[in-house]
């Protein structure tokens, strides 16, 4: 199994948080993004690998491609940051075979069905149901952090509707 230092759900994939601040601190080189669409538009994989840091490797998979890929022996040395838009994608990762200890939910902005319910993070009612299966049925803890340097924010009681049982103590967040 490949060496997953984290694993983030940001709209934006790679952008300036992960060039500057997620990659450097945990001393990643290889970046996975899963994503569906997006690993069906040349264009756009090409923007997002000119995007990484100098000396990071870059894979845009679909979830089925993610899905074998991360499932590979890890080939020594390597420190992978895994990236989608949705904890949708994570939860179908789990479900094909991929151990992912944690989740952390980073900018998932207000678009479709989306509610806010901390900072810069919205979900909508399928996503805060992904998040919940995740957290109750497969033991991952799911958390809120900006950047590195952020204190880890528990969500568990922060999602909208019945609250979930929180995997690690609660730290309330600023905002409450």
């Amino acid at each position: 199994m490949r060496n997953i230092v984290l694993a983030r759900v940001d709209d934006r994939l790679i952008h300036g948080e992960v060039v500057t601040a997620w990659t450097p601190s945990l001393s990643a080189n290889r970046i996975v993004i899963v994503d569906d669409q997006v690993a069906a538009d040349k264009f756009n994989k090409r923007v997002l690998m000119a995007l990484a840091p100098q000396g990071t490797k870059v894979a845009v998979l679909s979830v089925e491609g993610a899905t074998k890929a991360l499932q590979k022996p890890d080939p020594g040395n390597e420190r992978v940051i895994v990236l989608t838009k949705t904890p949708i994608v994570f939860e179908q990762l789990l479900d094909g075979g991929v151990e992912i200890k944690e989740v952390c939910l980073g900018g998932m902005g207000i678009r479709g069905d989306r509610k806010p319910f901390i900072n810069n993070v919205s979900a909508s009612p399928d996503e805060v149901d992904s998040i919940r299966r995740m957290k109750n049925e497969k033991g991952v803890h799911v958390y809120y952090q900006l950047v590195p340097e952020q204190k880890v924010v528990d969500i568990s009681n922060l999602l909208p509707g019945i609250p979930i049982k929180p995997s690690y103590p609660v730290i309330p967040s600023d905002d409450n």
